[in-house]
């Protein structure tokens, strides 16, 4: 659950992104990702979530993209449905999880940091572990606070090397859609005094963000959730659709 509060909701460039978080959820569930903001019209991908793989399906300008990704096998897949064929990327590896993983340390797969825990501390009544981390930037050891929930591994509290701090607030629990949610609050606030704020709905039977408002009232949610097991055969490549590459992907285009 450390990953709980990396955003699921991101769209096709986006909607690639959206497949890895979640994947994080604990159940196999359906659901149509939207994204929208003022102005302009609304894009709606539909995902399918099963305990292996993710598939996305999105429309763009009349062609419909489908994108599966493999978290285990460190891949994703695009189909193209109207040419019948589909090409492979790989995804990055994840790290392996260090000796301090078992202690939900903030350098957890990261490999040019080293975290020492300070304390165990309360914010707004919230049990949490006060961690310092040293990370090695270009030859030079940049120290930063982290202050993690000791319940969802997140943190709720961080101060950074250039004074920028980071606090994550609980307002209460919300309705979204038929389902009760945390909402949380984002804060960042830069020396300068500027800041930017922005508010999450956890729901903690998926164990996933379900709705995020960014500034300008963007807006990255899934909607229609429904929770049942997942076809086998949504995640698999179609047998008539052939492998191509994107060398000749792009040599196919130069031709036309």
């Amino acid at each position: 659950m450390a990953a709980i509060f990396r955003t699921v909701l991101l769209l096709f460039v986006g909607f690639i992104s959206i497949s890895v978080r979640a994947y994080e959820a604990n159940v196999e569930f359906s659901a149509e990702a939207v994204q929208s903001m003022p102005d302009r019209p609304p894009m709606i991908a539909k995902m399918f979530v099963s305990k292996n793989a993710v598939r996305t399906e999105s429309t763009m300008n009349g062609i419909t993209m489908v994108e599966i990704v493999y978290p285990n096998e460190n891949r994703r897949v695009f189909l193209n449905k109207i040419r019948k064929t589909y090409f492979e990327q790989s995804t990055p590896v994840k790290q392996p999880k260090n000796k301090q993983s078992s202690t939900g340390s903030p350098c957890n797969q990261r490999n040019n940091s080293v975290c020492k825990k300070l304390a165990t501390e309360k914010i707004n009544g919230r049990s949490v572990i006060k961690w310092e981390m040293t990370t090695n930037v270009n030859g030079r050891s940049l120290k930063s606070l982290h202050w993690l929930d000791k319940k969802y591994q997140m943190p709720l509290r961080e101060q950074f090397s250039d004074g920028t701090i980071s606090t994550m607030t609980l307002l209460g629990k919300d309705e979204i859609y038929g389902r009760v949610a945390e909402k949380w609050e984002l804060l960042a606030t830069r020396p300068d005094g500027g800041f930017i704020k922005s508010q999450q709905w956890y729901d903690p039977n998926l164990k996933i963000v379900i709705r995020e408002v960014l500034r300008g009232d963007y807006v990255r949610e899934l909607r229609n959730i429904k929770i049942a097991r997942q076809s086998k055969q949504l995640f698999k490549i179609p047998d008539d659709f052939k492998k191509e590459t994107i060398t000749n992907m792009n040599i196919q285009r130069n031709n036309r």
